[in-house]
């Protein structure tokens, strides 16, 4: 009965619905840990510094980044429907071993653990939502997904109130109790969608192997070029992820069980207008040119470099609040176009190996940015961080621009 689901017109949708919810724990579970320090610092004193806590970040940002290649491989060569329920009981299993978490080291080696679980997730399911749809509405379904993560990422940021009222262990185990059923539903729902052999896997006689499947990769120099479009912008992404609630707290003077749930908050809805935008317009661009992805997501990141340039300097409600919501419009744009970009450059069978890299470097950028904020954040320049990155984001749009020539259109 349950397998019949996959041959009916709405199932590809469904598809998206229940990877909604993974992302949305996925990003949650994170999230929650960056609002969440005020509360916890009072029982585990390492925390009280901003550089301390950004290696309690970081390290699950460098473990994510190296496993991303990883699991992009093994996506392409298993079932993806089994890497995605396991990642998040595990995940889901950490969090709620957070909460009884009682010492820093603990907290060092589960946020680790967090880090190669979830790493498993998204080129699993990017690739999987790609293979259920077609180029005609395959920015709509990648951006209704990522609208998931950014509601994660809003949700966590009520961690701090959680936490504020009922306690930070508590907060852990409410949030990691609700993954492992989700779990459980998706292990029912969720069917695989089996990929048709390609024109190199058909004259090998086989899948083909890691090293061919790597020298496809990057032998394309249009991969390398969006390797850097998606790493750049990754800078202030993730900076905008681990510390834009410390920002808000900040810059407008006002607590952390206030300034998480607001500043999430904004980011998560602004994001949620700009891949429904971008997705749409995407969509319906490449139709017409076979650039239209590309055109579109330069438009979402020229967004991106004035929010910068106001979160950081701003320090009115209005000017920083304005800020975020540009900001989060911009990159809801840019991130609901880079899969379906790769899919013009890159085989179907090696998707989530090619994003699994994207991400790789994407976090890499991300772990460092985080540290190097906390630093700045120690001596007194935090806004100032923040504005810097904006130029970044200029070099990487410019080489977008001028570089990448996608000559295929998605299969």
């Amino acid at each position: 009965m349950i397998s019949s689901l996959q041959h009916k017109s709405f199932y590809p949708w469904l598809v998206v619905t229940l990877l909604w919810g993974v992302a949305l724990l996925n990003y949650m579970d994170r999230q929650m840990l960056s609002t969440m320090r005020d509360t916890m610092q009072v029982d585990i004193p390492q925390l009280q510094s901003a550089e301390t806590f950004g290696v309690l970040m970081a390290i699950f940002l460098y473990i994510y980044g190296v496993m991303s290649p990883v699991a992009g491989i093994v996506a392409d060569r298993s079932n993806r429907k089994w890497l995605i329920v396991g990642s998040l009981f595990v995940w889901s299993a950490v969090t709620y071993g957070m909460g009884m978490a009682n010492d820093y080291s603990t907290l060092l080696v589960l946020r680790a653990i967090m880090g190669f679980s979830e790493a498993l997730y998204i080129p699993t399911a990017l690739s999987l939502i790609a293979d259920y749809h077609t180029g005609k509405n395959r920015s709509l379904a990648i951006g209704l997904h990522m609208t998931g993560l950014y509601t994660g990422q809003a949700l966590g940021g009520f961690g701090a109130t959680l936490a504020a009222t009922k306690g930070w262990h508590t907060a852990f185990h409410w949030f990691g109790i609700v993954g492992i059923c989700y779990a459980l539903v998706l292990a029912l729902l969720l069917i695989e969608k089996k990929q048709e052999p390609t024109a190199e896997e058909k004259s090998s006689k086989g899948q083909l192997s890691l090293l061919k499947s790597l020298s496809l990769i990057f032998s394309n120099v249009a991969f390398w070029i969006l390797l850097f479009y998606f790493a750049a912008p990754s800078l202030p992404g993730w900076a905008i992820k681990n510390w834009l609630p410390t920002l808000f707290a900040d810059s407008l003077n006002i607590p952390m069980s206030s300034a998480g749930p607001l500043s999430t908050i904004t980011i998560a809805l602004s994001s949620f207008i700009g891949v429904i935008v971008g997705g749409i317009v995407s969509d319906r661009w490449v139709q017409k040119h076979i650039r239209g992805r590309i055109y579109t997501s330069a438009i979402g990141l020229g967004l991106t470099i004035p929010a910068l340039l106001f979160l950081g300097l701003g320090q009115t409600l209005p000017a920083v609040l304005g800020a975020a919501v540009c900001f989060g419009i911009g990159f809801g744009i840019f991130d609901a176009n880079n899969m379906p970009i790769l899919c013009q450059i890159v085989p179907k069978n090696l998707r989530a190996t090619a994003y699994g890299f994207m991400n790789m470097v994407g976090v890499f950028a991300g772990a460092a940015i985080t540290q190097w904020l906390g630093k700045f954040k120690d001596e007194g320049h935090f806004g100032l961080g923040f504005a810097l990155l904006g130029i970044v984001v200029l070099l990487a749009l410019l080489l977008q621009l001028l570089f990448l020539k996608p000559k295929a259109t998605e299969e």
